[in-house]
């Protein structure tokens, strides 16, 4: 039967996890919580299943931040997939995070670990697509690289396998702003650097550029602190800290020997995509994956957006995807 259009509204809910948590570095968290969002219907076979992962500070609901690319009549449709995203561990949006600077250090591998608890939850036991972004696609990568035979297919994008120094200095420059500015000012301070990472220098010679001589006032610079104000106002400061520093423990080879052993693990069908004018996550660290992923492929998208196109370039990268699941 077809699905009502009360089935293929998302449904956001809450776990309530009773045993302890135990964390990568050895500590413990109780009465966790997680977050999560469902759309779309659970076939009988169980096999329908689209689990996307959220980037840096997103939430759990992907209708809301990836609207052109999940949606009925999108690439990702609920209308006959049954499509999960799950707030992150140590997020602001319903799943437990921070609430001072006494928190534990998350990693990664945590995120997943809690990923794992909702999927036993929801009575899964293969994922058809597995799909994320940036810090989405590190949790994709490490996920599939534990249990390899989980996903069916697998797209990471704009993501890698270990985080480089490179986007280390820049979320260490953030965390400086946020530990030696009072804290909605650093959060703001923090978002207007990440910014620049996230496009590049064409980006804001295109969009902000003033051509009209001024002396003071300028685009550039009340683009930065808008960007700053809007996250302040939707985000906590504590996890933008604890989560940047999660990006930076990423490495898939931590409990492999190495990033290749790692990756080599996956059996699933891989569709890698990176974005040329990406100077955050450059192509070079997607190339790299799908050089050790056995058969996967690999294609990049063309973009003004810099690392931010793994969001804006949805036509793109819904063609991939519709062509990848076809094939």
């Amino acid at each position: 039967m077809p699905n009502t259009i009360e089935q293929i509204q998302p449904k956001s809910a809450i776990l309530k996890v009773e045993e302890p948590f135990i964390l990568e570095c050895g500590d413990t968290l109780r009465n966790v919580r997680i977050s999560y969002t469902t759309y779309g219907t659970l076939n009988s076979e169980k096999t329908n299943v689209a689990w996307v992962f959220h980037a840096l500070t997103a939430n759990g609901n992907p209708a809301e931040w990836w609207p052109e690319l999940v949606g009925p009549g999108k690439a990702i449709d609920p209308e006959d997939k049954f499509v999960v995203c799950a707030n992150m561990l140590g997020s602001c949006y319903g799943t437990t995070g921070p609430k001072n600077y006494n928190f534990p250090l998350v990693t990664i591998r945590d995120m997943v670990n809690a990923h794992k608890l909702l999927k036993a939850h929801l009575g899964i036991e293969t994922i058809h697509l597995g799909i994320g972004g940036s810090m989405g696609g590190q949790q994709l990568l490490e996920w599939a690289v534990e249990e390899p035979t989980l996903f069916d297919h697998i797209v990471p994008l704009a993501t890698n396998a270990f985080h480089s120094p490179w986007g280390i200095a820049f979320n260490e420059a953030q965390r400086m702003a946020l530990e030696n500015i009072d804290s909605a000012k650093g959060l703001e301070a923090a978002r207007a650097i990440a910014m620049l990472s996230y496009r590049h220098y064409n980006t804001y010679n295109k969009t902000q550029r003033d051509i009209d001589q001024r002396w003071d006032d300028f685009s550039a610079s009340s683009y930065q602190r808008y960007q700053g104000e809007k996250l302040r106002k939707r985000f906590s400061v504590e996890s933008y800290y604890y989560l940047s520093k999660a990006m930076d423990s990423h490495h898939v080879g931590r409990h492999f020997g190495s990033a290749e052993t790692a990756l080599k693990r996956i059996r699933s069908k891989a569709l890698v995509i990176g974005i040329d004018t990406d100077i955050l996550f450059p192509p070079e660290e997607q190339q790299y994956i799908a050089g050790l992923i056995p058969d996967a492929k690999f294609r990049l998208v063309t973009s003004a957006f810099g690392h931010d196109g793994f969001l804006t370039e949805s036509e793109q990268i819904s063609e991939l995807i519709r062509d990848f699941l076809k094939a």
